[in-house]
């Protein structure tokens, strides 16, 4: 009698062993399969790596200070529901552009993208830094000693690529796939509205100071818009390059059936100076489109300097303003 219980009190011991280490094994399996869903989808908190134009980098946690050196990268940041805690100046005389002024009141600035303040980035403790390979390449190094640093590669036509870039930099990489999928369904309805018109040959001019006047090509923040709407371009400005400065002469080459132009001016007022000059000459005023009233004045900022998608969604309105509405 005794020799049977004590059979069953080592059968149940047995048991017991085998009970917990079935629970040990599964919580090991669940820990696992936790591990793999953190590679499949960055959660809030989680540490996650970013490749980019200098490699890779790694940023714990979903950053909230954000620094951003390229004024394109300032914009993908606010259309992605944040404001910066540092910026770097606008290109021109607007010290932050005109339809960025409210968004950006308050926000320090931080030199230009040729030459941020390190000083004053390091003072605001950010805990991610955007900018950009072309402009601050040289500074990489020292960025990342002060926060985890994401580069995109150029600036040029390459609006849609940066931004994807910030966007997964930010870890918020759905809602821009999102905002950018909402901006190539406002070209496709701009198309539609367009019609006939979307065979309009576009012109795109730009007045600098020192009297350097540039045509701009397809590799261009609005050459790239105007690709993707349809909108043709003249042939001497159908090209797949940025710009070229030309002189007065070349002046017959701008024409098309609508011209828009926008100048980049500094404290003298030169490029004002050329723009006045340069529509009075005889070969602007034989232009067919300065003829038929198709010569449109717009914002540096918007359609050029800025280069983010906040502003490419300006130049759809305005090009429906001025191709489809007149």
């Amino acid at each position: 009698m005794k020799m049977l219980v004590q059979k069953h009190r080592f059968s149940l011991f047995l048991s017991i062993i085998v009970a917990v280490s079935l629970i040990l094994s599964g919580c090991a399996a669940d820990k696992g399969s936790n591990k793999e869903g953190a590679k499949e989808g960055t959660k809030e908190g989680e540490t996650y790596t970013v490749k980019h134009a200098m490699g890779e980098t790694k940023i714990p946690g979903t950053p909230k200070r954000i620094v951003v050196l390229t004024n394109e990268g300032t914009e993908a940041v606010l259309s992605l529901g944040i404001t910066p805690v540092g910026i770097v100046k606008a290109w021109g005389l607007d010290p932050v552009y005109q339809h960025l002024t409210e968004q950006l009141k308050d926000v320090p600035q931080l030199g230009d993208e040729n030459q941020p303040n390190l000083e004053l980035i390091a003072s605001l403790k950010p805990d991610l830094i955007l900018g950009n390979k072309f402009r601050q390449e040289k500074i990489y190094t020292q960025l990342s000693d002060i926060a985890p640093t994401v580069f995109s590669e150029r600036i040029s036509g390459d609006w849609k690529i940066n931004y994807k870039v910030y966007a997964e930099a930010l870890n918020l990489k759905e809602k821009g796939e999102t905002n950018l999928g909402d901006f190539d369904k406002k070209v496709e309805t701009l198309k539609t509205e367009l019609g006939d018109k979307v065979n309009s040959k576009v012109s795109i001019v730009r007045f600098n100071p020192g009297g350097i006047v540039r045509m701009y090509y397809n590799d261009t923040f609005s050459g790239v818009i105007l690709k993707q709407v349809g909108l043709q371009r003249p042939a001497t400005q159908d090209k797949a390059e940025f710009s070229e400065d030309v002189g007065k002469e070349r002046i017959p080459e701008m024409d098309g059936d609508v011209l828009f132009y926008f100048t980049y001016d500094n404290e003298k007022g030169e490029a004002v100076k050329a723009e006045q000059e340069w529509q009075q000459e005889e070969l602007w005023k034989n232009l067919n489109v300065a003829k038929n009233g198709k010569v449109h004045k717009v914002y540096d900022g918007v359609w050029n300097s800025s280069g983010g998608i906040i502003s490419a969604n300006l130049v759809l309105d305005e090009l429906k303003t001025y191709l489809v509405s007149k």
